[in-house]
Formats: structure tokens, C-alpha cells, sequence
């Protein structure tokens, strides 16, 4: 991946690293507390510093994980840095599914290609007895795919196991590679990286 920045390597800011992967976000910047209340101008800036004053070194892959919706962010990101393509996550209830339409069809407007939706929290488990309950309603990101003409990259379910390796700081691909939830992640991945442009050497 090209370098995105220009500035001397001491003057930048360094990323958070772990599991092979490097990380940085507005929240590792504020008090844990403080709430992010930027808009327009402010918020460019911010994801501007974060895009181009941080050591990133070589990556194979930039991903940037934005809030819900068509805002300031969405449009800074995709005017300021060449995109290889988006991904739609959403739920599967009637509300989240009007967000991540809008989204898609925003990437759209500005000629970022769609690589495709996930569904998220797509259905819940019983660990005692196994039961599923699709509890904010079956298929309705797979719906929307094909309403909308884009592939659909898989489901992500509600599982207790994914919470608690979160909060513990380990992802279920790395702590129980061969569960159903860590190949639920890893398939979607490789649907993704499927569908992206071979990153240059």
C-alpha cells in the first residue's frame, strides 16, 4: 500500500499494535470519558490527522470503520483517500436495514465500489440448549443485497463468546480459531480480500 503521509517518521503519531494488526482511533486521543461532539471542519481535521499523521508503515490493508449513516465522516474519507471498496455492515431489523441502504447507496454517488453486505447479530444461540432465535428478525441484510444488486459476504451471530473475547482484548479468530463464530469472521474476510485489488509489493 502506498505511504499516506509525507512527514518525517518522528513526527508522527505512533499506532496501537497487537495480533498483527495496527490501530488507532479518536478514542486512544480523548479522555475515556469525553464525548466526541465534532462536526463539519473539525471532524475533517481529525480524520485527516488520523489517515496521514500516523506511522502506519507498510500495510497490506487500510480498513476504516465508520459510524452509521452519510455524514461528515463517510464524505471526508471518500474524497480524500483513494478507496478500493466498502463494506455495508447492518443488522438485520427494518431500522438499521434504512441506514445501511443509504449508505450504499451513498459510496455509490461517489463512485466507491460496494464489495457487499454483512449481517451482523444475524441469529441468537441458547448455549444450553442450542435453540436459535433470530431475535432482530432473519435475513433482511441478504434481502437488501439482492434488492440493491450487491453480494452478500455473510452473517456474524450473536454469540456470548464473541462479547467476552472482545471485552478480554482477544479476538475469537486467534483464542477459538475453530468455532463457528471465528469462521464466520474469517470467511467474511475472505470474501472481502477476494474481491479487493492485489495490494502492490
Amino acid at each position: 500500500m502506498q505511504r499516506l503521509t509525507s512527514l518525517p517518521e518522528e513526527n508522527l503519531m505512533r499506532p496501537l499494535k497487537n495480533y498483527g494488526i495496527t490501530c488507532m482511533s479518536m478514542g486512544f486521543l480523548i479522555e475515556e470519558t469525553a464525548p466526541v461532539v465534532w462536526r463539519g471542519l473539525m471532524v475533517m481535521s481529525a480524520v485527516e490527522k488520523l489517515l496521514r499523521q500516523v506511522d502506519w508503515g507498510q500495510l497490506d490493508y487500510l480498513v476504516v470503520d465508520m459510524p452509521p449513516g452519510t455524514g461528515d465522516v463517510q464524505l471526508s474519507v471518500s474524497q480524500n483517500i483513494p478507496i478500493a471498496g466498502a463494506v455495508i455492515i447492518s443488522t438485520p431489523q427494518d431500522v438499521a436495514l434504512l441506514d445501511a441502504r443509504k449508505g450504499a447507496e451513498m459510496f455509490r454517488k461517489v463512485h466507491v465500489p460496494v464489495l457487499g453486505l454483512v449481517q451482523n447479530m444475524s441469529v441468537f444461540q441458547c448455549p444450553k440448549c442450542k435453540h436459535e432465535t433470530h431475535i432482530f428478525g432473519a435475513n433482511g441484510v441478504r434481502d437488501l443485497a439482492k434488492t440493491l444488486g450487491l453480494d452478500f459476504l455473510g452473517d456474524i451471530p450473536l454469540h456470548v463468546n464473541i462479547r467476552e473475547m472482545c471485552d478480554s482484548g482477544q479476538p475469537v479468530v486467534i483464542s477459538q480459531p475453530q468455532s463457528d463464530a471465528a469462521k464466520a469472521y474469517l470467511k467474511i474476510a475472505m470474501e472481502i480480500v477476494r474481491r479487493l485489488p492485489v495490494p502492490s509489493a
